[in-house]
């Protein structure tokens, strides 16, 4: 079977560049777009099986864009494709819908690997989070499958948002330390490695509401 792609990506040398990197690796790029606008209306024509969606773009960016489709296709297979790796931007296409996450200056087979796994298992975070991370976030049981302190709820929430370690301090009233001390502990309980991990654990447990 051959997997079909629409890309995003408002730099028209990368969208090539990728298309071909696709095209010559067996994949069907069946759609280009600039920006969230075009990619959004272009569905219309039909879902592709994975859409590599870039963060920044104008008009509509990627996690509006995101928003948008997954709202009309539940199902759709978004993958972020984006150079910026800080951590709340990953947050925000997580919250959005997506599906997974890789930087652009990835190896090629890294990107097909990505894709296959998107496409075959639904998500790909490798690099990100644990594959434990992603084992148990897929898991049916609940969320009070791990007890929280009403402390850690309170920051695992804030974890989930745009706000930076010190304004989540300040808005839970206590100090930096006291945040490191709890991002830590649940680094150390859920065993992810990252912010981004928190933050997919939470949405999807539940504690969120991406919605």
């Amino acid at each position: 079977m051959i997997i079909t792609i629409a890309i995003a990506d408002d730099h028209k040398l990368v969208r090539n560049g990728i298309a071909s990197i696709l095209t010559s690796n067996g994949f069907d790029v069946i759609y280009q777009c600039s920006n969230g606008s075009e990619l959004i209306e272009i569905l219309s024509k039909g879902l592709p099986d994975v859409i590599l969606m870039d963060i920044n773009m104008p008009v509509i960016d990627g996690p509006d864009a995101t928003k948008s489709i997954i709202a009309k296709y539940p199902d759709a297979r978004i993958l972020a494709l984006s150079m910026f790796d800080d951590e709340i931007s990953i947050i925000k296409m997580v919250r959005a819908g997506v599906r997974g996450y890789i930087p652009k200056d990835s190896e090629p087979e890294e990107l097909i690997k990505a894709i296959e796994t998107v496409f075959s298992r639904g998500s790909y975070y490798t690099g990100i989070v644990t594959e434990s991370l992603v084992k148990v976030s897929q898991q049916a049981d609940t969320i009070e499958s791990i007890t929280l302190s009403k402390r850690e709820s309170d920051f695992l929430k804030l974890a989930c948002s745009e706000l930076t370690y010190k304004e989540i301090a300040d808005v839970m009233f206590v100090s930096p330390r006291s945040v490191d001390g709890y991002r830590d502990a649940l680094f150390t309980r859920l065993n992810v490695k990252s912010r981004v991990g928190l933050a997919i654990y939470a949405i999807r447990k539940g504690f969120v509401d991406i919605r």
